[in-house]
């Protein structure tokens, strides 16, 4: 199951919801969010918070370990990694989460050929460090307009990219779901992508990281209506019930942080 590993508060310069469900068709859910943010305040200026959505993959159980453990190890980094460079702890999380899972999949035979998405970001002093790999996804909601920030590593996305593929039919390929790189495929490093440049935010901006259970179903410009017409925690419930509404095969699974001000 899903769990969000926060710490006992979170300040009043955001407002955090999160909802995972299983969806309409599967029987477990293989997804895993993740929002941290320290309770000391020195360790807060120094570090900042993360949050965190990863979309398993894998035989039997192998998912749920493979996007649980990945959490879990950037969680680890994040916690202990260099403060003074929030993309050095990205890039060390994720690479140290892709060592992990291929470990266990060795020591483990049942648990050969599991992996896992994972978007993060790191929010501190006004500024948004991001990674992803995979194909979940953060976007920026911004004055009602929709940025995606992230491009999928899958083989449509790169079709689309290509231009052998439209967008729209893209979305209903039979080949939507095969990921070009995730956290656990055979591979000495991570193929992410971990930008240079951090994104600074304003007042009344809303992050939005998701699976693609959500934006496979959900289009950029129906999440924009959503949240402008409804609060944070309606929102999650409402773009989790429009996936299932048409059908919801697979884990949905959403956090939104809104930016109240922002610290400096």
């Amino acid at each position: 199951m899903p769990v969000v590993g926060q710490d006992l508060r979170i300040r009043s310069d955001i407002e955090v919801s999160n909802l995972s469900d299983v969806g309409c068709e599967r029987e477990g859910n293989e997804d895993y969010f993740l929002f941290i943010e320290p309770q000391s305040e020195e360790e807060f200026q120094r570090r900042g918070r993360l949050v965190l959505v990863a979309d398993g993959m894998g035989g039997r159980n192998g998912g749920e370990v493979a996007s649980r453990l990945a959490a879990e190890t950037v969680r680890d980094v994040f916690r202990a990694g260099d403060a003074d460079d929030p993309r050095a702890v990205l890039i060390q999380g994720f690479q140290a989460a892709h060592r992990a899972i291929l470990d266990l999949a060795c020591e483990a035979p049942e648990l050969q050929g599991m992996g896992t998405t994972c978007c993060a970001a790191i929010l501190k002093r006004g500024r948004m460090y991001y990674a992803h790999v995979g194909d979940s996804r953060i976007y920026l909601i911004r004055g009602g307009q929709v940025w995606p920030l992230t491009e999928d590593h899958s083989l449509t996305a790169r079709m689309v990219r290509d231009g052998v593929l439209s967008e729209e039919d893209a979305r209903n390929h039979e080949h939507r779901n095969v990921l070009t790189a995730a956290l656990g495929i055979d591979s000495d490093s991570v193929a992410g992508d971990f930008p240079v440049e951090p994104h600074g935010l304003l007042a009344g901006d809303i992050v939005l990281l998701c699976t693609d259970g959500l934006h496979g179903l959900v289009s950029d410009e129906e999440m924009a209506v959503v949240l402008a017409e409804q609060s944070l925690t309606d929102a999650c419930r409402g773009l989790v019930n429009l996936a299932k509404e048409r059908g919801g095969p697979d884990n949905i699974t959403v956090q939104l942080l809104s930016v109240k001000r922002v610290e400096t």
